[in-house]
């Protein structure tokens, strides 16, 4: 018995040295503040860029920040996930943030209506309140104190996402005025500046609540090694090449309701066929729908991150995925081979992608609205914008990571820079001047905009949800060769067309009640999954 307790203790005398002699040798950190000789100020960043952009830019704004001021900073990443992720965070940190407020600065008792109304951009300020609608004037007055007030979330800047949700942010108030528009004009009015405007997308915002530091278009990574296998001897350069057959199976997609950016690339798609049906957005919805059905139909998965697409690509383990430019052509560099080639490839459709804006801007209440003002100038800087794309080692480039990153200044597309870029052909700016009639890209927001949610809510439930009996139809599809009844079938869209999805769909996902839209997402799950195994039938009996 006491050979078994000393053998025990031994076990765990040993297990504690384990522990704490790595600790106990390592090398004391020297912090920031003893090497600064004073204070650090800390910085409070929500992204959800990637390690790689992270480290770069707060390696170089500290090393300029220290240099220009002779203070410490530190940034504090938050990283809560993807777009959609991080606009339910600032929703719930808001609506809390603001409730205390409600009740303990103004003294006021927290209603729905105060709920509802604080940061909806629907609620109109100006104007008299209504006397004969105490609940519209208690909406007005809710709204009203929230966008005077420097309620805040606990962080200083929102940095990386699509226009799109910067748009969302600013509206409903969570964005701000961080005072660089009014400080630098030079970077947006003079000749040569960053244009409002490019290819129908914004760039930055008017009154100064954000701006774009990058741009981004959406596209096609794919892995050599792996299309060679399938017998694809021609890589996928356009949406409707990953409708091919050949890819059963084998696509990484990513879930548009939750990732942003997935939305909008399938918002791209639609916007293509939208432009090749001459304009008319009913007939090319419907064409992008079936477009968007076989597409999921060839899919391996849908994941709900951005990322894991292009890096599943580029280990082999799917052929091919729709990414956003930045991603896939990271990952083409992290397996670049010394003769510079690469297993991963990664494409813009011609005429498939707007060029967007990959913006930054001072969330509301800030805690440290100076030095977040000084992180935006800096990422505006042609010191900042040479982060994004010049190549490692380059002067004034990354230490570590090549980003593969376009810069918004149009002024670091020019000639003398392409030996230190590491995408010297890509001018987003030449290409939507100069680019070929046929390939030129306009986003036009009346065409799709006012139906990005819809969209999302038909790639789940017409490919996510019903995603085992969608397969099973697009396999017995392939394997009897297309037969006509269960063919049409199959590329029947009726039940999601463009006139369904304005005055049906839209309105009931913009419905407060909840239940509804669950009911309405299990009704077109419901639907779909009889329709999938109805093809099935049809096509096994080859009809």
């Amino acid at each position: 018995m006491q050979s078994t307790l000393k053998n025990g203790l031994w076990v765990l005398v040993a297990l504690v040295a384990l522990i704490l002699i790595p600790v106990a040798l390592r090398p004391r950190a020297v912090s920031p503040a003893a090497s600064a000789g004073g204070t650090v100020e800390t910085l409070v960043i929500l992204t959800p860029h990637n390690e790689a952009t992270r480290y770069e830019f707060e390696r170089a704004f500290v090393a300029a920040y220290r240099a220009r001021t002779g203070r410490a900073v530190r940034i504090d990443w938050r990283t809560s996930g993807g777009s959609s992720e991080i606009s339910r965070y600032l929703a719930s940190q808001y609506l809390g943030a603001f409730r205390y407020y409600w009740e303990h600065t103004c003294h006021r008792a927290w209603h729905d209506e105060v709920r509802e109304a604080f940061d909806d951009p629907k609620v109109q300020v100006a104007g008299a309140a209504t006397r004969s609608d105490p609940r519209e004037a208690l909406k007005r007055e809710a709204r009203e104190a929230f966008l005077r007030s420097t309620v805040g979330c606990g962080v200083d800047l929102l940095f990386g996402g699509g226009s799109f949700d910067f748009i969302q942010q600013a509206a409903a108030g969570h964005l701000v005025d961080c005072g660089v528009l009014a400080k630098r004009p030079e970077l947006f009015s003079q000749r040569g500046a960053i244009p409002g405007m490019l290819g129908g997308e914004p760039l930055w915002d008017e009154k100064g609540r954000w701006f774009g530091v990058a741009l981004s278009a959406f596209g096609i990574c794919y892995n050599t090694d792996v299309l060679n296998r399938l017998g694809i001897r021609i890589p996928p350069a356009q949406w409707r090449d990953l409708a091919d057959p050949r890819f059963l199976g084998t696509l990484a997609l990513t879930d548009p309701t939750a990732s942003g950016s997935a939305a909008k690339e399938f918002e791209m798609l639609v916007q293509q066929q939208i432009r090749l049906a001459g304009g008319d957005p009913a007939k090319g919805w419907a064409e992008a729908m079936r477009l968007i059905r076989r597409i999921s139909a060839n899919a391996r998965y849908f994941t709900d991150s951005a990322t894991k697409a292009p890096w599943d690509v580029e280990s082999g383990d799917a052929a091919a995925g729709m990414a956003i430019d930045f991603y896939g052509r990271f990952q083409s560099e992290a397996v670049r081979r010394p003769d510079g080639t690469s297993r991963m490839g990664y494409v813009t459709p011609a005429g498939g992608s707007s060029t967007g804006a990959d913006p930054i801007g001072m969330l509301r209440g800030a805690p440290s609205p100076k030095l977040a003002r000084e992180f935006i100038e800096f990422t505006l800087s042609e010191e900042g914008q040479k982060l994004w794309n010049w190549k490692t080692g380059t002067p004034g480039g990354p230490e570590r990571y090549a980003l593969r990153r376009l810069p918004v200044l149009p002024s670091l597309y020019a000639p003398k820079y392409a030996p230190l870029r590491s995408d010297p052909q890509v001018d987003p700016y030449r290409d939507a001047q100069a680019g070929r009639p046929s390939e030129a890209f306009v986003y036009r927001p009346e065409w799709t905009a006012p139906l990005f949610r819809v969209l999302s809510l038909v790639v789940q439930t017409m490919g996510i949800d019903s995603q085992e009996e969608l397969r099973c139809a697009w396999t017995a599809l392939v394997a009897s060769r297309f037969p006509p009844l269960a063919t049409a079938l199959f590329d029947d869209v009726t039940d999601v067309d463009y006139q369904t999805a304005l005055h049906e769909l839209k309105p009931a996902l913009s419905s407060p009640d909840k239940i509804k839209q669950v009911h309405l997402a299990k009704a077109l799950c419901d639907r779909f999954r009889d329709r999938y195994r109805r093809v099935r039938e049809l096509a096994l009996e080859g009809k």
